[in-house]
């Protein structure tokens, strides 16, 4: 009976030292998050002249939330597409412009975000504003929403232009009304930038960038975006006004999951 004792107290022992292991491990490993590649850099570094508004840590943006992996508010990109932003930024200083950019690196569980979101056909919070007439069922087919965004390979970014001085634009209060992203600027959400036809992540055919219904003003300010940023190694997608990806780029095929953080471009031991 002795022996029995000891031995099932022996089992007892070694089974609470495992399980104190695997309590004290289980933490380090959940902080344990993805690093960028140290070509990987904050816009800001490269240019404190450029406008962040990053759409995607707040709620103004088509699904109405913070999205996840975007901890703070910061353009992260790799440093050749920086670098290319910071000359572009050089030339349109002259003619009385600047850029502001929507977002930059986006990491692969935003991506994945967009998808949940996309797949549940009864959240439409923000239908009235971003995609008015687009059916939800139709966002993938039409190719609105996809499984992989160039985003997640650090050179492309969203963009527009700014009349400067430019004053800071007024913050969106969840709940309040919305107004299709199509509609005249002096009606649609307010932002800073030059009009530009539609405003930043319009599904709609009016956002393709030479869409032949939008002259005028509109139209050559989607020009002048175009060309400054193309002279520049920048190539534009022609369904999104916005959309630009710096060429050739560091990481075609790779998808990073890394948060926007200035802590995923902190220095490695």
């Amino acid at each position: 009976m002795t022996r029995l004792t000891t031995a099932v107290r022996g089992l007892v022992t070694t089974l609470a030292a495992l399980l104190a292991v695997t309590a004290t491990s289980a933490p380090a490993q959940a902080k344990t998050e993805p690093r960028a590649p140290d070509d990987f850099v904050a816009l800001r570094t490269v240019d404190r002249t450029i406008i962040e508004e990053m759409r995607y840590i707040t709620p103004h943006n088509f699904i109405g939330e913070r999205i996840d992996g975007y901890r703070q508010p910061l353009c992260i990109l790799t440093r050749p597409a920086a670098e290319a932003l910071h000359q572009a930024q050089r030339q349109l200083l002259r003619q009385g412009y600047g850029l502001k950019v929507y977002d930059c690196y986006r990491p692969q569980r935003a991506v994945d975000h967009f998808v949940r979101w996309a797949e549940d056909l009864d959240d439409q919070t923000m239908k009235d504003e971003f995609y008015p007439d687009v059916d939800k069922t139709r966002l993938f087919t039409d190719g609105y929403i996809a499984a992989r965004s160039g985003h997640s390979r650090g050179s492309t970014v969203d963009l527009t232009l700014v009349r400067l001085p430019a004053r800071p634009t007024k913050p969106y209060v969840p709940g309040q009304p919305l107004v299709p992203c199509y509609a005249p600027q002096d009606e649609r959400f307010p932002d800073n930038s030059v009009d530009m036809g539609t405003g930043y992540d319009c599904f709609d055919t009016l956002s393709h960038t030479l869409d032949p219904r939008v002259q005028g003003p509109q139209r050559a300010n989607r020009l002048l975006l175009k060309t400054t940023l193309e002279d520049l190694g920048f190539v534009n997608l022609a369904e999104e006004w916005w959309h630009f990806t710096y060429r050739p780029e560091r990481y075609p095929d790779t998808y990073f999951d890394f948060p926007v953080s200035a802590r995923s471009l902190a220095a490695r031991p």
